[in-house]
């Protein structure tokens, strides 16, 4: 099983870590071998949250999320994205920013780093909205009850998630958008780029997010459907129509992991220029980490983890708040990366170990009583 679905990251490592002997020698080797460690560390709670997503759809479109997913988030998102910021933010043609990143480091370094402050606020804003989301969502099984439970009725106020965003928002605008870091430890005024950067992340959530839910929505109507006249359908010989709509729910569900892996990616190539400013060794570092990301999804899937250690994904989304915080205030302030990988890796931890502690009280409650395993399932 380990090997089945890891295989593939085994064997991108080695021949990364191979290209990166000949690229740069030992030293190279060392980089990338760092910056896979630093990716798979800062991804841990991407892909605990995929895992949730990706359990919903077929055998198809796991094979599709391993392989063109992944040709996207390494190709897209670790090479040609840091270049697209330099294009954009610089004024410079497509050609130009590959030139620079090749052949003038310490300059394509200097754009990133001033780009960060639109960066920080797009990503800090799509992440914030899925844990917000998430958190005022009245769910059967709760971690953290004397949070969750308040929270949960406040979420029936309509929007409030976007109203509190916006407020987030508005707030860094003036704050840390106003002080923004740039290179060379200096500040500018960046806040009406933070706003209009934040903007766009969440108006990209509510795009891609509220149409993925609107076709899992149909779908899962089109399957009760289809449970009731089954019989009927096979006789006529008439083809499903659940089968289309399972199309178009998994293809913007897809959509939506994948933007989903965009938002979480920032940090990890922002990250990645405190280790090196060779675009090269960033995209195979950071491609063996994103590899691996996307296969510890699918063994989480397939494991069916989740379903046995329920309160991960409330780990997950408590780290995914985490990391927009810290993408907004990294607008202003420069936050290790240890700091920002360790937060994640500590929620996830207590929240397997919650899961762990529940799992052992019903076993040994056993049957002998509904009212407690209600209590052991609703958490603390």
């Amino acid at each position: 099983m380990v090997l089945k679905t890891f295989g593939w990251s085994f064997a991108v490592t080695a021949l990364g870590l191979v290209a990166a002997i000949f690229y740069g020698g030992w030293t190279a080797f060392g980089i990338v071998a760092i910056l896979s460690v630093l990716e798979i560390s800062l991804s841990f709670d991407n892909a605990v949250v995929n895992a949730g997503i990706l359990k919903k759809m077929n055998a198809f479109w796991q094979k599709i999320f391993l392989t063109i997913g992944i040709l996207i988030a390494v190709f897209g998102m670790r090479l040609v994205f840091p270049v697209v910021i330099v294009a954009v933010s610089a004024s410079l043609g497509p050609i130009e920013a590959v030139d620079l990143a090749l052949t003038d480091k310490d300059r394509y370094q200097e754009l990133v780093t001033d780009a960060h402050p639109s960066i920080a606020a797009f990503g800090g804003m799509f992440l914030l909205m899925i844990f917000l989301d998430f958190i005022f969502e009245d769910r059967d099984i709760k971690w953290l009850g004397w949070l969750e439970r308040p929270l949960a009725k406040l979420g029936k106020v309509d929007m409030l998630s976007v109203c509190i965003a916006l407020v987030v928002l508005l707030v860094s605008a003036i704050t840390f958008g106003a002080h923004a870091h740039q290179h060379g430890g200096t500040h500018a005024d960046k806040a009406e780029t933070v706003l209009l950067a934040g903007i766009a992340g969440l108006i990209t959530y509510l795009v891609v997010g509220g149409l993925s839910g609107f076709f899992e929505e149909k779908l899962e109507e089109e399957e009760e459907r289809e449970h009731e006249a089954e019989e009927q359908a096979e006789r006529a010989g008439k083809p499903k129509s659940a089968v289309k709509l399972a199309g178009k729910a998994a293809f913007f569900m897809f959509l939506y992991l994948e933007v989903l892996d965009a938002s979480f990616s920032f940090d990890g190539v922002i990250g990645a220029f405190a280790v090196t400013n060779d675009i090269v060794l960033m995209a195979l570092g950071l491609g063996i980490g994103a590899m691996y990301v996307r296969s510890l999804t699918i063994y989480l899937v397939r494991q069916g983890t989740l379903d046995d250690y329920v309160y991960l994904e409330h780990g997950a989304h408590y780290a995914i708040g985490a990391l927009a915080v810290i993408l907004l205030v990294t607008i202003q302030y420069e936050i290790h990366e240890l700091i920002t990988g360790s937060i994640g890796v500590i929620l996830i931890g207590a929240s397997f170990l919650s899961s762990v502690r529940r799992n052992k009280r019903l076993a040994e409650a056993g049957g002998d009583g509904g009212k407690e395993k209600a209590e052991v399932s609703s958490g603390v």
